[in-house]
Order: structure tokens, then sequence, then C-alpha cells
């Protein structure tokens, strides 16, 4: 078993690798924090979602609630991780989202000032102090972040959780002007799985289809960063999005001096040195928050430097392993909810763990 694998059975129930649930009586998993071996497991036939709203419920239902700003982080920084593993040939946006998941966490740091002794977050009272240490900016982040899990996790959960995944968002989204963008990814992402799964296809009609695939991710990353990033970013004071900036950089997590130099790609140095013909033209100092601006540097550095990545198994797996560890450590740090007011000032509410804690070994 690989070690990504002996992660999540590490994480899920004592069954085994098979990481199943047990149910509870409205068809959701009894645990839902913890990993489970296929999405088809949370949905049986007679209770398969058939709205959107059903869908992103469910989608919720695998993480905890409610839980702080950095639990919530850690669960979603891992549930791409997982749904990625599900489907490695195709699912290259839940990667890509995994490894920027997992960056986003050290930008909460500063909500961290306002965790009680349990260590819960106090948000509300994080955003009423002095604009100094840019807490409503670091909450417009953690809500971008949440804000993208929503709209987009479900997508993969849906295609992943049927035989003939495609006809399911068909049915769902093709009525939707916002996820047109995401049913055409997903319509190409579905046509190049087929050639990839047909044993008698040729290397070069394989590489045409792994090639389709990554179309259809990057279209998935432009409704990302159009329809979801960029109105939150345009909230960001100017503060903020030099310190994003200078903070855009991308490794993918990876450990070794050379793989990281490798991989390594930052907003201003490729606005600097590929992108400067740009900067000359528009007559305008590359900004992040600028969709055009953060696109290009997208599309021609961080997505051929993650595709690259991608190829190599073992290094998506040290990368991916790394985000499972924090999850698995951070279990051991249960998640706390905040006082309820019924239970007076001597009582506070149980930890609620999103996953089993590491075993002894």
């Amino acid at each position: 078993m690989s070690d990504w694998r002996s992660s999540l059975a590490n994480c899920s129930s004592a069954s085994g690798g098979l990481w199943r649930q047990e149910e509870r009586s409205d068809g959701g998993p009894d645990r839902p924090g913890e990993f489970i071996a296929e999405p088809r497991e949370l949905v049986p036939r007679n209770r398969t979602p058939d709205t959107i709203a059903g869908w992103k419920a469910v989608a919720d239902g695998l993480l905890s609630d409610p839980c702080c700003a950095f639990h919530r982080n850690v669960e979603i920084s891992a549930r791409y991780a997982w749904m990625y593993k599900l489907r490695p040939a195709c699912f290259k946006w839940a990667a890509m989202a995994a490894v920027a998941s997992h960056h986003v966490r050290l930008a909460l740091f500063p909500l961290r000032l306002d965790a009680d002794r349990t260590g819960y977050v106090d948000i509300p009272h994080s955003l009423r102090r002095p604009k100094l240490l840019l807490t409503e900016d670091v909450n417009t982040i953690r809500t971008t972040n949440n804000a993208i899990f929503n709209d987009l996790f479900w997508v993969h959960f849906a295609y992943a959780s049927a035989e003939d995944g495609i006809e399911r968002l068909r049915a769902l989204l093709q009525a939707e002007r916002h996820y047109a963008p995401v049913l055409a990814g997903f319509e190409a992402i579905d046509q190049g799985r087929r050639v990839l799964e047909d044993q008698t296809a040729s290397a070069q009609a394989r590489q045409r289809a792994d090639d389709l695939i990554w179309a259809g991710n990057v279209e998935l990353l432009e409704h990302e960063q159009r329809a979801l990033v960029q109105p939150n970013f345009d909230r960001l004071s100017s503060a903020s999005a030099w310190l994003v900036a200078i903070g855009s950089t991308t490794s993918f997590e990876v450990r070794g001096v050379r793989q990281e130099i490798a991989d390594f790609t930052s907003f201003y140095l490729y606005s600097f040195t590929r992108g400067i013909p740009h900067a000359l033209h528009a007559r305008a100092w590359p900004r992040i928050t600028r969709f055009d601006d953060r696109w290009r540097w997208l599309v021609a550095s961080v997505v051929p430097r993650f595709r690259r990545f991608d190829a190599d198994t073992h290094l998506v797996d040290a990368s991916l392993q790394r985000i499972f560890d924090d999850a698995r450590d951070f279990a051991s740090s249960p998640c706390v909810l905040p006082r309820s007011p019924a239970d007076g000032p001597s009582r506070a509410a149980p930890p609620r763990r999103w996953h089993r804690p590491r075993p002894k070994r």
C-alpha cells in the first residue's frame, strides 16, 4: 500500500483500507470528516440528490459542521487531495486546488490572535481588531477558499459518484448560466477519459485525450478565478494586494532543492521576466488582483509547471502526503465548538474530531 493510501486507511474506520462509513438515518456519513473509498458509497440510488443545492449539502456534509477556520481549511485541502486520488488521470484541478488551499492556511494566521483557550477562533471578534492587522482581508481570503469548495467540489463529487457522471452533470448544469464553463470543462474531461479507458486507443490518441483533459481542467480553473476569486480580490485593500502578490509563489510542497527550484514560480518573477512585454504594452504595474495579469501567469507558468509535476507520480504522492499528514495532525487537536449561552459559564461544548487520530505504533 502506498503512503497516501496508508494515510487514508489510518484516518478511516477500523474496517481496513476500504475506508467505508456507517450512515445516519438521513443517508449522510456517520463521521462526515472521515475518508471513504468511493463517492458512490455516500449517495445511494434511492437518495441521490437531483438539485445543485442537494449536491452541495452532500459535499458540505463531508466537512465538520461547525468547525473553526483552520480545521475547515485543512479539511477542504484534504478533500481536494482525496478527490484527485480517486481520479488522478482526470481531476487535475482538484490537485491544484489542494495545494492552493493548503497555502491559504498560512494567510489565516492573524485569526489565531482571537483563538480562545480551546483553540476555537472567534472571527467576529477578529474583524473588530485594528485594520493594521488586515483581518478583514484575511477573512476575505478565508471566505474565498470556502466559496471555491462550495462551488466546485460538489461537481467533482457528482461526476465521480455515477457510472455516467457527465449525464448527471448535464441534467444539473445545462440550465445554469453560471456553470456553463464548468460543464464545458467536464465535457472535455469526460471525452478524454473515455479515450484513456479504451485499451485499443493509440499512443497519439491517448496524448490528445490527455491534452483534452488538461484543457477541461484549465476551464475549471478559469471559472474559479473569474467567477469566485476575482469578485473577492476586488475587495482586498492595497496593502493586502501587495502581500498576496509577494506571497503568490508555487512550489507544490515538494522536498529537495533541485525539485523545488524546478517547480517554483512567482507572480512577480514571471511578470518582470517573461511577462514584461505585456506590462510594457499595458503601461501598468502588474497586479495579481487584476484578472488578466493573474490569468496570464497561471496559464503560462503555474499550469505548465504543475503538469510536469503531475507527470511524476512519486512527487505528487509526496506532496499530497503532506496535506494528508497535516489533516491527521489536526485531528489530534480536535475542533472545539464555542461556548453556548445555554451551557452556562462553566460548561463548554464537547470537542468534535473530524477523523480518528493517528494510531500509536
